[in-house]
């Protein structure tokens, strides 16, 4: 047996026991791989970075000074919660929705967070 047909194998069994939301995350990281997006996992303070990733949650949180929309972007690797100041909602900002955003990343409260990212919705699939 050749390696490349013992590393088929592999990838087959691989597949066949993995969960649902192994695969799903393994199909996103591709996703970054092919559109050129920095993976939310090696992203770090400071960096301006460009992720790519499909929202879980979506929520409104008003406060006393400035409301903000905040939005988890997840990559397969990790999260990255983009936080619009001064919004109540987005058009087109919505859980499930695939998007691309750039921006500087912050830490708040020990999770990556990008303030006012630009982004780019995606065609729903």
């Amino acid at each position: 047996m050749t390696t490349d047909e013992r590393t088929g194998l592999r990838r087959f069994f691989d597949r066949l026991t993995a969960t649902d939301s192994e695969l799903d995350a393994r199909d996103l990281q591709r996703e970054v791989a092919k559109c050129g997006a920095m993976p939310a996992g090696q992203c770090t303070r400071g960096q301006v970075v460009s992720v790519n990733g499909r929202l879980r949650t979506v929520a409104y949180t008003p406060r006393t000074n400035l409301p903000t929309l905040e939005a988890d972007l997840w990559d397969g690797s990790d999260v990255v919660t983009l936080v619009f100041l001064g919004r109540r909602s987005i058009a087109g900002i919505e859980p499930g929705r695939q998007l691309t955003a750039r921006g500087r990343i912050a830490i708040r409260d020990d999770r990556k967070v990008i303030y006012n990212p630009y982004y780019e919705l995606e065609a729903p699939r």
